[in-house]
């Protein structure tokens, strides 16, 4: 008889932590707001001068979508107008895991590291210390850009002697008169010409 008044407990706590369990609700996750909605909300506080507000709705946006890569491409076009080059670098790379063929991430990429190492090289420049193996890969990669660029000149500095055209080569060739280099510049590429 004692076992069955045990029993007959058991059971009776067993039905109500059941049916208490079964009373807990999982909580519904709202659907996020549409993309397009987030965007929209994101460009009118840019558009309004409310650039950290901006940011966060590009990252609310970034982070309810994440395989899209608008917010991102958002968050670097800001960045660079801004100029916070190394910011826009690492939202255009983020474009670029989503869409490795987007031009304008490359852009920003591109530009932004150019600009941030002409920082540096000037500040290396004015500091006197653009020498030894840093010297030759910084005259290499002048070389490179100028190249692609299809230049003679990386940087070209106001001045009264105009150089003449130069020869063209093919449809990257440019015409036209470029002001030549100041040797008594403060250029930070003026000892990789």
């Amino acid at each position: 008889m004692n076992t069955s008044i045990h029993f007959r407990q058991l059971m009776g706590v067993l039905v109500c932590s059941l049916a208490l369990g079964a009373c807990t609700t999982t909580p519904v996750k709202p659907a996020p707001t549409p993309m397009g909605e987030m965007l929209s909300k994101a460009g009118a506080a840019a558009g309004s001068g409310q650039k950290e507000a901006a940011m966060t709705l590009w990252r609310e946006a970034a982070a309810a979508y994440p395989a899209d890569k608008e917010p991102w491409l958002r968050m670097a076009q800001s960045k660079y107008e801004g100029g916070q080059y190394g910011e826009a670098i690492i939202d255009a790379q983020e474009v670029l895991v989503r869409d490795p063929a987007d031009k304008v991430a490359n852009s920003i990429v591109a530009i932004s590291g150019l600009r941030l190492s002409t920082r540096a090289l000037a500040d290396l420049s004015r500091q006197n210390n653009l020498s030894g193996p840093l010297r030759v890969e910084s005259q290499d990669l002048a070389k490179l850009l100028r190249e692609s660029l299809g230049e003679t000149v990386l940087v070209p500095v106001k001045s009264s002697y105009v150089a003449p055209a130069k020869v063209g080569r093919g449809k990257n060739a440019r015409s036209g008169n470029r002001p030549a280099a100041d040797n008594g510049s403060a250029n930070p590429f003026e000892g990789l010409k």
